[in-house]
């Protein structure tokens, strides 16, 4: 019976958040087509992102508590690297970071009818197994950095399904990192695979935890910022 329960309240925010994208759609069209705000037009469209993922929340009773904020500058330029268990990671992220950032997306999602028209247009996407692909998009989070819209990266992959706490992260954010200085700024989720399993969902709360960013240095190799940033995630989430 709680398994059906489940089950009817996670076709009930699929059906919300169906909504909520149909609806915001048409105000994305109009600010990216007519470009009336120039340069501020990614921080718009950032701001009714984040009041969509607020919306989405509300329906959802889930609640946002942030455990351990962070000192971010509101003008500053990051590499975001979060662990990654649900889908509800993706609002989430955008309630809590302060800046205005861009998703690595898989390139297969901007294919999806309306949610694709988003995806091209607010964030970055890849073909992973393309290596021509994984090339063109680092190329194109190096310009977003210059243009001053940080970059958000989950390290995994994909969502992480094991029993384990963290997946094997891919190299992306942390040769990005070493190749422009960007600061890598992790930031642990907690609680979220809980709320949403496949379409399992129920109401509770996403816990954040920001750690202070890393700035890479010369003796710094790919796979040392991993292993920083892996401490600092598998701390936080054992201590849950």
């Amino acid at each position: 019976m709680i398994n059906f329960l489940k089950t009817l309240y996670g076709i009930y925010a699929a059906l919300i958040v169906t909504l909520i994208i149909i609806l915001g759609v048409p105000l994305y069209f109009l600010l990216f087509t007519t470009n009336i705000f120039g340069k501020q037009t990614p921080h718009m469209a950032h701001m009714i992102s984040i009041a969509m993922a607020k919306i989405i929340f509300i329906f959802y009773f889930t609640r946002v508590k942030v455990i351990r904020k962070n000192n971010l500058k509101k003008n500053g330029v990051y590499i975001f690297v979060s662990n990654h268990t649900s889908l509800l990671d993706v609002p989430f992220c955008a309630i809590v970071t302060p800046v205005t950032f861009r998703y690595l997306s898989k390139e297969e999602l901007t294919k999806v009818p309306l949610f694709g028209y988003i995806i091209r247009k607010l964030y970055l996407s890849v073909n992973r197994k393309d290596e021509v692909s994984r090339a063109r998009s680092l190329e194109k989070m190096k310009q977003s950095l210059q243009d001053g819209i940080s970059i958000y990266l989950f390290p995994e992959g994909t969502r992480n399904k094991t029993n384990e706490p963290l997946k094997k992260f891919y190299d992306g954010a942390f040769k990005l990192s070493l190749e422009t200085g960007i600061p890598l700024v992790p930031m642990t989720i907690r609680n979220s695979g809980n709320l949403l399993k496949g379409f399992k969902l129920k109401p509770g709360t996403i816990e954040c935890l920001w750690s202070d960013p890393i700035y890479p240095r010369k003796e710094d190799s790919i796979e040392s910022l991993k292993e920083q940033v892996r401490l600092v995630m598998l701390k936080d989430l054992q201590h849950q």
